[in-house]
């Protein structure tokens, strides 16, 4: 039972500002009209490298960062490597991450002993992060409120006697974010494991479960089938609920090569966003020079928040139709052969009307009969998401919804098509990959137990929100954070905090100070890593990790960088640590295991499916791609064929008079949870991040002018509220009755309970809301 929290209770009074302090700087609101990337990312890139001192060291990674033969993989999102030599696979946002990790600012024990964590609690985000990289390992002293230096010894002795001490190994969590590499992942479930849980939550938890388990429903895994080559023959490319050019820049190569080559490329999602456009690719020179973009998109769809399952519903009656009289239209014959369930989703298909359908989707029939004629027009055809459709109730429907729609024209096991899930964080799949998952198979754990000697758990551990509500009953003492700032990441901040504060020990993991290290328990470490830039030295040598994109590509990644301190040691350094101290008679060699990583990998290739002669295969050129099944039309599911959803369109997306349906997502200058500045380019924002965009009918209802300060308040399933206040009203083009604002800042709105039946992600894009002039 989920613990209630009132609306006094949960306000923004009791969250600190996030962003770069702009006070005194005025707000600023522009519809955005250049293209996405080219000169706009070059002067954004350069202005940030100065500001950061960075200038020749930033321009040397840029050099190094996605290459094949020593160079270090992005830290940014998943999206994968240029399979064709490209010297400059960078983005705007890559190249910032990079160099924020890079800063020459240093966080050590002077910095602490300067600074109690009551004051540090007051400044923003923003503020927090730009002191600079952690240099060595701190204690909580809540007799001074400071943070105080510990040896590593020290802090691994704290961990195991603490996890010892537990009564139930599932009084810990160990939760993990997308930028901790394979061999160190692998690791650390082994030690969770081998201590005797499951509960490993994880930032998939919160993203694209829905995604997984959906697939794994229809085709029997539970990721994509398609790699870039397949991009790079498509037909045509439908991008759903994605914000291209912040979230994923380098697929902005992708549709304009697509558009160029005269393929199709329908955007589907709320707000038309900078990548929906047009672009001009930075590595294309002679554009560059020529200030010529290229278009990113030939029809654009806005349906409600929500309504994207509805619309391929629509989409899916409108090729049957069109079946009727042209056969051609659907492959019967793979439908025959692969599938199951067809006569019945077609029947549910023929029941659905088009009024419902257009209610529910917010989309005219007219226009999705516009995005169906592209779809049987097109021989080949990629359906691309990202969290605009999995953060709801019904994300795990509108995914199978999805693939329903690929089934119908034998969209699968065939270059140029198939799903194409856009993952976010660098190494988010490979997480999942290497054992990261709080609901293991019997087949992976029985690999696990024979080639590694330990007995793991098989009762299914906790995810995020099961893990923050044991928390706050009291039921989890210990919370072990592997990167990512978790407090911000997660919904309902304050009521995530205050199961963080309930806790016996807390340890975060980190290269940079951030507000989860403010929010602990009460004995609390920070253990400072290596970053992805930095040289990894080892007993053996030079160590090289290894990273799996969003279409399961692994390849290694080598850091270039002299460390930030020599304080600091690697992740699989620390994951080996704290297992010596929690498990003093493990016959696990952690020690071998990290004086080369060489031997994890060997280990892994014995556990870990398609991971076989992983050493050799990984140091090939682009490395290696993990064995898909589907895309051989082989299909991992009870019946052995590809399975169609018949499930019932979702109302959840009707809203009463007078509410709003609110969607969080991030500015362009702004990655997961770090904030590079107040600034959002693509959307026109300039120094403000407490903002609300709306429709202008829906403004205007409620007698609100650009820039008017509102209140919004958010009601949960349960009937509590939650209220942000002062935020800026901004006109946007986006659906009526739907509106938009940043995360982290909006997570406070969406309850600890509001989280999908179907997948337990938190429903962040599907809030319901009224918004008021502030009082």
């Amino acid at each position: 039972m989920t613990d209630q929290i009132s609306a006094e209770e949960t306000t923004a009074d009791a969250v600190v500002p996030i962003g770069e302090e702009t006070d005194g700087k005025p707000h600023e609101f522009h519809p955005y009209h250049h293209p996405a990337a080219g000169w706009g990312a070059a002067k954004s890139v350069t202005k940030f490298m100065v500001r950061e001192h960075e200038v020749l060291a930033g321009s040397r990674a840029i050099m190094k960062m996605n290459h094949e033969n020593g160079g270090f993989d992005c830290p940014g999102c998943a999206w994968p490597d240029d399979t064709k030599g490209l010297r400059l696979d960078i983005c705007e946002n890559g190249i910032k991450h990079v160099t924020w990790e890079m800063t020459r600012k240093r966080v050590g024990a002077d910095f602490f002993a300067a600074h109690t964590v009551e004051e540090l609690s007051t400044w923003s985000e923003f503020d927090l992060e730009n002191q600079g990289r952690l240099t060595e390992p701190m204690v909580y002293n809540p007799d001074t409120d400071h943070y105080e230096p510990i040896s590593w010894d020290a802090a691994f002795e704290l961990v195991g006697h603490t996890l010892a001490s537990l009564d139930d190994p599932n009084q810990a969590a160990y939760y993990t974010s997308g930028r901790l590499g394979n061999e160190a992942t692998f690791l650390y479930q082994l030690m969770a494991r081998e201590l005797g849980t499951n509960n490993l939550p994880d930032c998939s938890n919160m993203c694209h479960e829905a995604s997984g388990r959906a697939m794994q429903a229809s085709l029997g895994t539970g990721k994509g089938t398609v790699d870039l080559e397949d991009w790079e023959t498509a037909d045509a490319l439908f991008i759903m609920g994605v914000n291209a050019a912040s979230n994923a820049p380098r697929m902005l190569t992708a549709l304009a090569e697509a558009y160029r080559r005269g393929a199709q490329i329908v955007h589907i999602n709320p707000l038309i966003e900078a990548a929906a456009r047009r672009t001009i690719i930075p590595h294309d020179f002679m554009r560059m020079a020529a200030f010529k973009s290229t278009r990113t998109s030939t029809l654009n769809l806005q349906p409600r928040i929500g309504g994207d399952m509805a619309l391929l519903r629509g989409m899916s009656k409108a090729v049957l139709e069109e079946a009727r009289t042209d056969p051609k239209a659907i492959d019967s014959e793979f439908l025959e052969r692969y599938t199951q369930g067809f006569d019945e989703y077609r029947a549910v298909c023929e029941a659905t009307s088009w009024e419902e359908i257009e209610r529910n989707s917010g989309v005219s029939r007219k226009d999705i009969r516009k995005a169906a004629r592209v779809y049987c027009e097109s021989d080949r055809s990629i359906i691309s998401w990202c969290l605009g459709v999995t953060q709801h109730e019904h994300g795990v429907d509108t995914v199978r919804e999805i693939i329903n729609l690929l089934l119908l024209r034998g969209n699968l096991g065939r270059e140029g098509a198939g799903p194409s899930p856009v993952r976010g964080h660098s190494n988010v799949q490979g997480n999942r990959t290497c054992g990261i998952d709080h609901r293991p198979t019997d087949a992976f754990l029985d690999r696990l137990g024979q080639v590694c000697g330990i007995e793991p758990p098989r009762a299914h551990g906790l995810d995020t929100v099961g893990t923050i509500e044991a928390m706050h009953r009291g039921d989890v003492k210990v919370f072990v954070g592997m990167g990512g700032n978790f407090v911000l990441a997660a919904p309902d901040t304050v009521y995530t905090s205050a199961a963080l504060r309930k806790c016996e020990l807390t340890v975060q993991v980190s290269t940079k100070l951030n507000r989860s290290h403010l929010v602990h328990g009460r004995q609390a470490l920070i253990l400072p890593c290596l970053g992805r830039t930095e040289k990894d030295h080892q007993r053996g040598g030079i160590q090289a990790t290894s990273v799996e994109d969003s279409m399961s590509m692994v390849h290694l990644s080598v850091g270039m960088r002299k460390p930030a301190s020599p304080h600091l040691l690697s992740e699989p350094a620390i994951i080996a640590g704290m297992a010596k101290a929690a498990l003093p008679n493990s016959q696990t060699p952690w020690e071998h295991y990290v004086e080369d990583y060489d031997r994890i990998r060997d280990t892994m290739a014995k556990v870990l499916d398609g991971f076989e002669d992983f050493n050799r295969r990984v140091r090939l050129p682009l490395g290696f791609r993990i064995r898909q099944p589907a895309r051989e039309l082989i299909f991992l599911t009870p019946s052995g064929r590809a399975e169609f959803s018949s499930a019932a369109l979702p109302d959840d997306n009707i809203v009463a008079p007078g509410t709003l349906l609110l969607a969080t997502m991030r500015s362009h200058d702004q990655w997961n949870t770090t904030i590079y500045s107040d600034n959002d380019r693509y959307r026109g924002i300039k120094n403000l991040r407490t903002l609300i965009f709306m429709n202008p009918d829906d403004m205007r209802e409620r007698g609100i002018a650009e820039f008017d300060e509102v209140d919004i308040t958010a009601t949960a399933r349960d009937g509590s509220t939650r209220s942000v206040h002062r935020y800026k009203a901004i006109p946007y083009d986006i659906p009526p009755g739907c509106a938009a604002g940043y995360m982290p800042e909006m997570n406070v709105l969406c309850a600890i309970g509001d989280y999908s039946t179907q997948s337990d992600q938190p429903i962040m894009k599907n809030l319901k809301v009224t918004v008021a002039h502030s009082t």
